[in-house]
């Protein structure tokens, strides 16, 4: 079962490469990984997406509470939750094409950020069932690079990660 974790990690150096240690040394996998500063400059917010049992998740959550720079660890898909991801595509846009790709670009709610004479960057948010609905949609001989930002997720309603 996928699971995305989030939680709250003091901000300093090291911290990332001991999270990512606890997986290894275990055998998991992190699927996606996004890690960044909060409000408070002192703290991150990371978002751990992975596979496994109930149990598997709970022992994971367990060893990641142990760690010193921890603050505090959340399963936010056991509840209502939103996840985005970003994508940036660089296709080839050249002739026909580039009409094609600008009304796919338009259906999906994308933007084309940059644009030369034989390519189009685009731009777009969303879930990764969209994202990957986006690029199905593309002629795969267009696809010249994607990268793919991993998942970033936050808790519905009054659901907060906060110390």
């Amino acid at each position: 079962m996928r699971h995305v974790i989030s939680l709250l990690i003091e901000n300093e150096s090291g911290a990332l490469s001991r999270v990512s240690g606890l997986f290894s040394a275990r055998g998991y996998n992190i699927e996606s990984l996004t890690v960044a500063p909060t409000e408070d400059a002192s703290m991150s917010r990371m978002t751990i997406v992975t596979t496994g049992s109930d149990e598997i998740i709970e022992q994971i959550t367990k060893q990641l509470n142990k760690l010193v720079e921890v603050v505090k660890v959340v399963d936010i898909s056991e509840a209502a939750h939103i996840e985005r991801e970003l994508l940036l595509a660089k296709v080839r846009a050249t002739g026909k094409d580039r009409e094609e790709i600008k009304r796919t670009a338009d259906i999906f709610r994308a933007r084309i950020i940059d644009v030369t004479d034989v390519s189009y960057v685009i731009e777009l948010t969303g879930n990764q069932a969209k994202l990957d609905a986006f690029l199905d949609a593309l002629d795969p001989a267009l696809i010249l690079e994607t990268v793919r930002s991993g998942i970033c997720g936050i808790g519905r309603g009054d659901r907060i990660l906060k110390l």
